[in-house]
């Protein structure tokens, strides 16, 4: 445990739900890009050899945290 000034923070509790929230984060996020690029190859928008920049942006209510994450994906 944790303690922060007038509170007590169960560090375990944090661990785990910050795990579960971005190992869903990243399960509905690749299941969209996949979607999204299939689409795209099969409308004509996309050849299939094409290196994509990506971002992503994650911001927490309540700490003032926005923190982004830069890349590219590769569909060859």
């Amino acid at each position: 445990m944790f303690e922060l000034g007038a509170g007590v923070m169960d560090e375990e509790s944090l661990n785990m739900s910050v795990r579960k929230f971005l190992k869903r984060v990243g399960v509905t996020s690749q299941r969209e890009i996949e979607t999204a690029v299939r689409e795209a190859v099969a409308e004509g928008r996309l050849k299939g050899d094409e290196h994509l920049p990506v971002r992503v942006t994650l911001e927490v209510e309540g700490l003032r945290i926005r923190h982004e994450v830069d890349g590219e994906i590769h569909l060859e």
